[in-house]
C-alpha cells in the first residue's frame, strides 16, 4: 500500500514540477528521458517519504524526501559535505549554473541544491544513508575515496547499466566513484553550531548521550568498512547525532561509561579516569610505595588501558602475549564498549572475569591476577595469569608407603584440587571456594561429591567456614580448624589431616567432605572418628591378610604407647599384682632418682630430641642421634641416674607413638600417658581404673560434626567394627559407612 501511495506521489510531483525528473530539475530532453523512471518511494508513520530498499540498494547513497514543503525542521538540521544530496553528481542542464555549498565561519556546513523549476521552494532534503552492499568505496579502495575528493558525476546511462547488472546477478559494480571518503567507510560528520574544531567521524554505532563527552579526535576508519556495511540508518525523520572518537580527555566527569546499569549505583565504583584510578591504588594498595606493585599503561585504539599486577605473582609470558595481541587493536574494535570487546574478543586467555568495584579488583590482584582498568569504563577485568611459587608434588614424609603413588599435596591450592580431580573424574565432584580472613583473604576450598555427601553436612561445614571472623589465618588449616571446630582444651583431633591425594579421594567416595586451604599441603577430612586416625595407606596397598596384620601391629604399638608405662609402674608400686612368671618385672636397683621423676625426665628428654631433630640440618642429624643414644642414654645409666628398664620401656612407648599414623593423635596419647602415670602414682590401682574410665567417657562424648567420635563402638555398629578390625577385600565393601549418612550408600551400583 505504501509503495502504491509513493508512486502516486511521484507522479503528482512530476505533474507539479513539469517533468519526470522533478527532483533534479528540468534539463535536456535526453537527460529527462534517462531519469523518467522514478524510484519507488515509501512512507513512514510520520509521513516522510524515502526511497524503497530495493532501489536504495543500487543508489550511490540513499535519499530521504519530505513532501511537506513547509517543514521547518529542514532549516534546523545541518548537513555536512558528506551529507550533501547525491543528485549533485548528476549532469546539470546546459546553461544552468552549478551552485556550490556555502560555508560560514563558525557555522555548520550546509550543502543544498535547488532545481530550476521551483525545487528550491520545496526545500527537498536528503540525508546520507548507509549502503549495505559494501562496495569498493566502503573499503576505501577507490581512488576518489582515498584522496577524499568527490568523483566526477556519472551519466544516468551508466547508473542504469549498473542497476541492470546488479539485477541480473552480475558482479557488483564499483560504487566508490560517487562517494566521499567518509561515505566510503560508512561515516557521518558530526557538525554542531559553533563547532570550529575538526570534523568528527563515527562508525554508525549507537552511543548514549553520556558517551558524548570529553575532547574528541577523528576516528581511524581504515580497515573497518566491513563493520559499517551491515548497519542501516534507522532514523527516518530526525537528524542522527553521530558519536565522536575518544581522545585524550576521555573519561572526564560527565562522561558515562558504555556498560553497566546506571540505575543501580555500585558501592566503591571504579573511577573513570586513569589518574583517579592511580590515586585510589596509591591510597588503598600502596602503588608507588611497594616496589612489587606495577601499573602498566598503554593505549589501544585511542583507549588508555592500565594493567595492574604484583610483579612476583604475574605470569610474564602470558601477559606479554596479551599485550602483543592488544597492540593490534584499532579504534573500531575499542570504540563501542571496550570492556566487553577486551573480554570477548581481544584478550587471549582462558579466564577473564569482569568486576564492578575497586575492592574486588584489588582483591584479585593481591591473589595473583592482573587487573585491567579501562579509562572511561565502570567495569574492570581480572585476567587469571598467576604464577605462584610451588614445589614439586613429592611424597609426604608422614605418610610414606612401600608401594603406591609418590605424589603429595603442595602449598598451591589449584595444584591440590587438580591432584584430587585426577583421581576422582566424577562430574559430580564439587570444589567450592571462599575467602577467610579480613587481611589475609586465604582461599578455602570445600570438596565433596554432590550425589554422595550428605547435604546437611556440606551446608553445616559451609556455614561454619563463612561465619569465621578473623583478621587472618596465616597458619592456614590449623587456625581454620580451631575456628570451625569447638575443641576448647581437648587434645584429640576432631578432623583428620592427610597429605596424600589418594587418601583424600578415598574419603570423598565414602561421603566425607574435605577442606583445602591455600598455602598448606595438608587437607582436612570431616567428619572423622578416633579410628580414622589409626588407618594408614600402607594397609590398603597390601593384600587384605597383610593389611590386617599390619593394622593389628599398629594397634598394639598404640596401646603400648598408652598403657605400657602406667602398668609397669603400677607393678613396681604393687609387687603383688605381678602375674606368675613375671616376677622379674621391676628395677633391681631403683637408682638415685625416684621412678616417677625418671619417667618425667625421659619424656621431656625424648620431646626435646624430637624438636631438635626438626631444627637440625640433615647432615647433622646422624651426629645428634649419636649424642642422644651414647652420651646421654648410656652415661645416664652408668652413673645411676636412670635404670635400664625405664629406658627400655620408654623406648617401646616412643616407638608405638611414632607408629601412630596421625601425628596429632600421637601427641594427644602422650598427654594421656602422663595423666595415667600421675594417677597411678597417687591412687595406684583405683587411680588407673578411674583415669582410664574417664578417658573413655571423654572420647565417647566427643563429636565431629554430629558424628560420634568413638563410632563404631559407641554407638555400636557391627559392620563398621568389622571394617575397623580387619582390612576387608575391596569387593566386600558393598555399602558406604553409615557415619557419613551418604545420599547414595551403595558402593557397587548396578550397571546402567
Amino acid at each position: 500500500m505504501k509503495k502504491l501511495i509513493g508512486k502516486m506521489m511521484v507522479k503528482d510531483k512530476d505533474r507539479r514540477y513539469g517533468g519526470t525528473g522533478g527532483i533534479s530539475g528540468s534539463g535536456a530532453g535526453s537527460d529527462a528521458d534517462d531519469r523518467s523512471k522514478a524510484p519507488l518511494l515509501q512512507i513512514d508513520e510520520e509521513g516522510n517519504v524515502f526511497a524503497a530498499p530495493e532501489m536504495e540498494e543500487h543508489a550511490p547513497s540513499g535519499t530521504e524526501l519530505n513532501e511537506d514543503a513547509g517543514d521547518t525542521r529542514r532549516e534546523n538540521q545541518p548537513q555536512s559535505r558528506a551529507n550533501a544530496p547525491q543528485e549533485a553528481a548528476e549532469k546539470e542542464a546546459p546553461g544552468r549554473e552549478r551552485r556550490e555549498p556555502a560555508q560560514g565561519a563558525g557555522k555548520p556546513d550546509e550543502s543544498r541544491r535547488e532545481s530550476g523549476n521551483g525545487a528550491a521552494a520545496d526545500g527537498l532534503r536528503t540525508e546520507n544513508r548507509d549502503d549495505e552492499s559494501g562496495g569498493a568505496a566502503r573499503s576505501g579502495k577507490g581512488p576518489e575515496a582515498r584522496k577524499g575528493f568527490r568523483a566526477e558525476p556519472r551519466s544516468p546511462q551508466e547508473f542504469r547499466e549498473e542497476s541492470q547488472g546488479c539485477e541480473s546477478g552480475s558482479k557488483e559494480p564499483d560504487r566508490s566513484a560517487g562517494l566521499t571518503e567518509e561515505d566510503a567507510f560508512g561515516i557521518k560528520k558530526l557538525l554542531r553550531d559553533g563547532n570550529k574544531g575538526p570534523i568528527q567521524a563515527s562508525f554508525s554505532r549507537k552511543r548514549s548521550a553520556a558517551d558524548q563527552g570529553g575532547g574528541e579526535q577523528p576516528a581511524n576508519a581504515e580497515g573497518h568498512g566491513a563493520e559499517a556495511d551491515g548497519r542501516r540508518s534507522e532514523d527516518t525523520g530526525r537528524q542522527k547525532q553521530a558519536s565522536g572518537g575518544r581522545g585524550a580527555k576521555q573519561g572526564q566527569k560527565g562522561k558515562g561509561p558504555s556498560n553497566g546499569d546506571e540505575s543501580k549505583p555500585v558501592d566503591d565504583p571504579i573511577p573513570l579516569t586513569m589518574q583517579e584510578i592511580k590515586d585510589m591504588l596509591e591510597e588503598r594498595s600502596g602503588l608507588g610505595t611497594s616496589f612489587d606493585l606495577v601499573l602498566r599503561e598503554m593505549v589501544f585504539g585511542s583507549i588508555r588501558v592500565g594493567f595492574y599486577y604484583v610483579n612476583g605473582l604475574a605470569k610474564d609470558q602470558v601477559l606479554t602475549m596479551v599485550l602483543d595481541r592488544l597492540s593490534y587493536a584499532d579504534h573500531a574494535a575499542m570504540e563501542n564498549n571496550p570492556a566487553e570487546s577486551l573480554k570477548e574478543y581481544l584478550i587471549p586467555h582462558i579466564q577473564v572475569s569482569p568486576y564492578q568495584t575497586m575492592k574486588e579488583v584489588i582483591g584479585q590482584v593481591m591473589a595473583g591476577a592482573t587487573g585491567v582498568f579501562i579509562e572511561g569504563e565502570k567495569t574492570a577485568l581480572a585476567v587469571d595469569a598467576k604464577n605462584f611459587p610451588v614445589r614439586s608434588t613429592e611424597e609426604p614424609d608422614l605418610e610414606r608407603v612401600v608401594r603406591g603413588s609418590r605424589d603429595g599435596f603442595v602449598e598451591t591450592l589449584m595444584t591440590n584440587v587438580a591432584l584430587v580431580r585426577r583421581r576422582v573424574r566424577d562430574p559430580k565432584l564439587r570444589a567450592e571456594i571462599m575467602q577467610v580472613g579480613k587481611r589475609t583473604s586465604t582461599d578455602i576450598c570445600i570438596g565433596y561429591i554432590d550425589d554422595i555427601a550428605n547435604p546437611k553436612l556440606v551446608e553445616a561445614i559451609r556455614d561454619k567456614v563463612k561465619s569465621v571472623e578473623l583478621d587472618g589465618i596465616p597458619l592456614a588449616e590449623k587456625q581454620l580448624e580451631e575456628a570451625i571446630v569447638a575443641k576448647g582444651w581437648n587434645p584429640y583431633p576432631l578432623v583428620r589431616y592427610t597429605e596424600r591425594p589418594d587418601v583424600a579421594a578415598a574419603h570423598l567416595l565414602e561421603g566425607h567432605v574435605i577442606l583445602m586451604s591455600d598455602t598448606s599441603p595438608s587437607v582436612m577430612i570431616m567428619p572423622s572418628t578416633f579410628f580414622h586416625h589409626l588407618q594408614h595407606a600402607e594397609e590398603y596397598r597390601q593384600l587384605p591378610i597383610i593389611g590386617s596384620y599390619l593394622r593389628w601391629v599398629r594397634f598394639l604399638g598404640i596401646l603400648a604407647s598408652l598403657f605400657l608405662l602406667p602398668l609397669w609402674y603400677l607393678m613396681v608400686l604393687e609387687p603383688g599384682l605381678k602375674p606368675t612368671g613375671l616376677e622379674f618385672i621391676g628395677p633391681q636397683h631403683p637408682g638415685k632418682i625416684p621412678v616417677l621423676i625418671q619417667f618425667l625426665l625421659a619424656e621431656l628428654g625424648i620431646d626435646l630430641m624430637r624438636m631438635a631433630s626438626v631444627h637440625t640440618p640433615t647432615p647433622l642429624s646422624v651426629a645428634m642421634g649419636l649424642v642422644a643414644a651414647i652420651l646421654i642414654g648410656d652415661i645416664a645409666v652408668k652413673t645411676g641416674l636412670f635404670t635400664n628398664e625405664i629406658i627400655f620401656y620408654i623406648s617401646i612407648a616412643t616407638i608405638g607413638m611414632f607408629a601412630t599414623p596421625s601425628y596429632e593423635l600421637s601427641l594427644a596419647n602422650r598427654i594421656v600417658r602422663l595423666i595415667l602415670l600421675f594417677s597411678v602414682a597417687l591412687f595406684k590401682v583405683p587411680g588407673l581404673v578411674i583415669a582410664t574410665t574417664v578417658w573413655l567417657m571423654f572420647l565417647s562424648l566427643q563429636r565431629s560434626h554430629t558424628a560420634p567420635y568413638m563410632w563404631p563402638f559407641l554407638p555400636f555398629n557391627a559392620m563398621g567394627l568389622l571394617n575397623i578390625l580387619f582390612r576387608l577385600p575391596i569387593l566386600k565393601h558393598k555399602t558406604r559407612l553409615s557415619i557419613t549418612r551418604a545420599k547414595d550408600g551403595t558402593r557397587q551400583p548396578a550397571p546402567e
